[in-house]
């Protein structure tokens, strides 16, 4: 199911961290048409099957990011990309893609944070995080990205990163 999905992704993730690196932004312009796309090809391959397949991708990939986009830790651009993908690429390629993800954006920050000289403040704000879960507190509005205090990376390339790895290891 996957072969077939590598160009358009290559290209919107090419697109897509382009423009969160600009601007910390990746546009609806660009993952909606690629998402939509995505189920209509996976349909007119599969029939119904590879509709489900398609939304079946695109859900997992709502329900691993979405809950970090709802605790403040991620932009909604950021899961929005993801779902498109997983729609193009399935329900199995996607949890390869978000394992690699996760990883692809742990090293990412660690490396952001120590070149920008603020390492202490992310071990720092992820602690806080986690005491705050500890408490109850779902979502802090201090350690969320919509406070402007608050450092963002761009976590688009990331994504692309991870994805793009989950091509050679299905």
């Amino acid at each position: 199911m996957h072969s077939f999905g590598w160009w358009p992704t290559l290209v919107v993730l090419s697109v897509a961290t382009f423009t969160d690196l600009r601007s910390r932004r990746i546009p609806n312009w660009l993952v909606f048409p690629y998402w939509l796309a995505g189920i209509v090809v996976q349909g007119v391959l599969f029939g119904w099957h590879g509709i489900g397949q398609s939304m079946a991708g695109a859900g997992i990939a709502i329900g691993f990011f979405g809950g970090l986009y709802l605790l403040g830790g991620m932009g909604a651009g950021d899961v929005k990309l993801c779902a498109a993908v997983g729609a193009w690429i399935g329900p199995a390629q996607i949890i390869f893609a978000l394992i690699f993800t996760a990883l692809a954006g742990g090293v990412v920050v660690v490396i952001w944070a120590a070149l920008g000289g603020f390492l202490s403040d992310l071990f720092k704000g992820t602690g806080d995080l986690m005491a705050g879960w500890g408490q109850g507190k779902i979502r802090d509005p201090e350690a969320t990205i919509e406070n402007p205090k608050r450092r963002k990376m761009p976590y688009a390339p990331a994504i692309a990163v991870g994805t793009l790895f989950s091509f050679f290891v299905r």
